[in-house]
């Protein structure tokens, strides 16, 4: 068997635009939007590092720069979908785990979503999980949401 493991983070802050939505994972969840040259939906663009890293194609600012502006508030879930599409030649995803962290919105209620949303996208068993920075650091003073991910792919 040909396995690879790759792991994938991304952090954004909040931002003071009342306008912009909150998508974490593919879902708009309720909360304050993430600032970022995309939708900042940090969820999607650690999946994407995390299968990018596996498979040695480099991440995802390289492959989606902000400094494009074509990219400029670009839905995450089709830049995951061109990820998978890339490393699809050669490697296929077995599974994908994902660590969310952020003192709010809680996100219990939109987990299975979630994990239905980005699976459906990576063609693999997703989960994702949330965690709180306990009053710690940036994350723990609500300046911004982080996510952590890990990707199993497997050889064609």
């Amino acid at each position: 068997m040909n396995l690879r493991v790759g792991q994938g983070f991304d952090i954004h802050p909040f931002t003071d635009d009342p306008h912009r939505a909150l998508v974490l994972g593919g879902v708009n969840v309720d909360g304050r939007g993430l600032r970022g040259h995309s939708d900042g939906d940090v969820v999607c663009h650690a999946v994407a590092d995390a299968l990018l890293g596996a498979a040695c194609l480099g991440d995802i600012g390289t492959l989606f720069p902000d400094t494009d502006p074509s990219l400029a508030g670009a839905d995450s879930l089709v830049l995951l979908a061109r990820v998978v599409e890339k490393i699809g030649p050669e490697w296929r995803a077995i599974n994908v785990d994902c660590t969310v962290i952020a003192e709010a919105p809680r996100l219990a209620h939109h987990r299975d979503n979630m994990e239905k949303t980005l699976a459906a996208v990576v063609g693999a068993p997703v989960s994702v999980k949330a965690k709180r920075g306990e009053g710690l650091g940036a994350l723990g003073r609500q300046e911004g949401i982080a996510c952590i991910a890990v990707a199993l792919i497997e050889g064609k």
